[in-house]
């Protein structure tokens, strides 16, 4: 859930100094801002599935389902499939950078790498069985497993054609949600080894330009994914996953090329420190939700959206808050530096020192 691109011991060399690559560029802000952008709506999309845990024992992830329940007007016009296709393709952006890094550093860097999607497996495997059924770390753990792995002994551009394909057919089939994650991981992990999210802070033209195919086949498509809903029809799932990929295409171009203006430190103060805390805020906030839940009570399926919206911003400033605070002492989250020091296997700093 999030990228990083030193050993523990590289990063102890440069103590207090933001991370870099091996070649000494910088963190990818951009990636931060987006990641924490996604945390964010996942959020919006996750209150009332997790909070009718609390209901029934049968809850599952809005994000990860193609029901048209909900999905096709109002808050879920913007949020539904909306964000979780941004969460993935990180996954699979960040995958790919830690292989390049770990490649530099150990001999076996695909051991390295296995030995992390087994940890986030038992992760989210916890989280599923304690918390919350919907849970999707363990989803992203077995394709990490399964597909992403295996694709490292592949050349990039046959990791580029099975992305395609398994992009472009769920939404023609009607299936969307989890269907999705290998795809969207394979498409992460091509645009990395093809150097695009190393040029990812650099460009304007072609998210401008991708922005606007994104934006121009988002409309037609929520147009119908909102008629199919209303009608009942059986082409919802097609329009609903169709629209949620190319809105999630035309939110990551936005965002982009927001942060070419001079609104970038706001954007990185909002979103960078949410999402490098990702994994962190991803699984406290079950756990806040389930107690507004109690506090909110009824049953979920009576709020209304500006409840929706309130819970959620009563976890996320919270959130935000913590994270800021924390990262200003601490090189990362917990979580993360839990999740690093079994990744590396050994123990990575974690105060900032002056």
């Amino acid at each position: 859930m999030t990228h990083e691109t030193l050993s523990p011991a590289a990063e102890a060399g440069r103590p207090g100094e933001p991370t870099t690559t091996p070649s000494g560029r910088p963190r990818i802000a951009a990636l931060d801002v987006l990641r924490g952008f996604a945390l964010c709506g996942i959020l919006l999309a996750n209150v009332k599935p997790i909070a009718h845990m609390l209901h029934s024992a049968s809850a599952t992830q809005a994000v990860v389902t193609d029901s048209p329940d909900g999905s096709w007007f109002g808050l879920g016009l913007f949020v539904d499939q909306r964000f979780f296709p941004i969460f993935s393709l990180l996954f699979g952006v960040g995958f790919s950078l830690l292989l390049d890094s770990a490649g530099a550093r150990v001999a076996r860097p695909r051991v390295l790498l296995l030995r992390r999607l087994l940890v986030l497996l038992a992760i989210g495997l916890a989280h599923m069985f304690l918390l919350w059924r919907g849970d999707i770390l363990t989803i992203y753990a077995v394709v990490g497993l399964l597909v992403l792995l295996p694709s490292t002994w592949l050349p990039r551009s046959a990791v580029a054609g099975l992305a395609a394909v398994l992009v472009a057919l769920p939404p023609i089939t009607g299936s969307n949600g989890v269907v999705l994650v290998p795809g969207l991981f394979l498409l992460g992990s091509a645009l990395t080894r093809y150097g695009v999210i190393g040029r990812i802070e650099r460009s304007f033209r072609v998210p401008a330009v991708l922005g606007l195919v994104f934006t121009v086949g988002a409309v037609p498509a929520v147009w119908m994914q909102i008629d199919a809903g209303a009608a009942g029809r059986d082409d919802f799932g097609t329009w609903f996953g169709l629209a949620g990929l190319l809105t999630a295409g035309a939110y990551v171009c936005a965002l982009l090329l927001l942060l070419r203006t001079p609104l970038r430190p706001v954007l990185q103060r909002v979103f960078a420190p949410l999402g490098r805390m990702a994994l962190t805020n991803y699984l406290c906030a079950t756990l806040l939700v389930l107690l507004a839940g109690r506090l909110v009570g009824g049953s979920p399926d009576g709020w209304s959206s500006a409840t929706v919206l309130l819970i959620s911003g009563a976890i996320l400033v919270p959130q935000w808050l913590v994270s800021t605070l924390w990262l200003s002492r601490y090189r990362q989250g917990p979580l993360e530096w839990l999740w690093r020091w079994a990744t590396w296997a050994q123990r990575p700093p974690l105060r900032r020192t002056s």
